[in-house]
């Protein structure tokens, strides 16, 4: 029983924490402002096969450093099918921060994110269009109050508008 209040105590205190570390988040393209990508575009309808699109595409020049919005945890590194060469990185208040189409990154999973990860490029479902970084916003912990009847509206409450966060 001592054991199992030990444990439940540790989690508690790394939630904790995690939730209290300041979010200071930075637009991940270096050089980019808000012109640099739609603002409209944060779960616009319809976008392809995933139906709606649950982030936003940051445009610039192909091999534009890409910087670490937050500082974090870097979970995952790979290539997948339409994000092409992505990075994952688990940042403060419990969030994953998402990055596609990179042309390449320069972390590797397990690691801590600082500042540039990678650079980008038009990979996975981007090949032959403009290059950017499609970046999301996952909450780990869901915030029930951003779902709504929109289409995949319950998936809202795991997704946080990056624009909103550089404004």
């Amino acid at each position: 029983m001592k054991k199992l209040r030990f444990i439940l105590i540790l989690l508690t205190a790394v939630f904790l924490i995690g939730m209290i570390i300041p979010d200071d988040i930075v637009i991940p393209v270096e050089g980019a402002t808000p012109n640099d990508w739609n603002h409209n575009t944060f779960w616009y309808e319809p976008w392809g096969s995933s139906v709606v699109h649950k982030g936003i595409d940051i445009f610039g020049k192909k091999g534009t450093t890409t910087l670490s919005s937050s500082k974090g945890l870097v979970i995952y590194t790979g290539t997948v099918r339409k994000g092409g060469n992505v990075v994952a990185v688990l940042g403060p208040k419990w969030r994953i921060h998402y990055y596609a189409h990179m042309d390449s990154y320069s972390v590797t999973t397990g690691t801590v994110a600082g500042s540039v990860i990678g650079v980008l490029g038009d990979s996975g479902n981007a090949q032959g269009k403009q290059p950017h970084i499609h970046y999301s916003i996952l909450s780990i912990i869901p915030i029930p109050w951003l779902a709504t009847t929109q289409t995949q509206g319950w998936k809202r409450m795991f997704f946080l508008n990056p624009h909103e966060m550089f404004i």
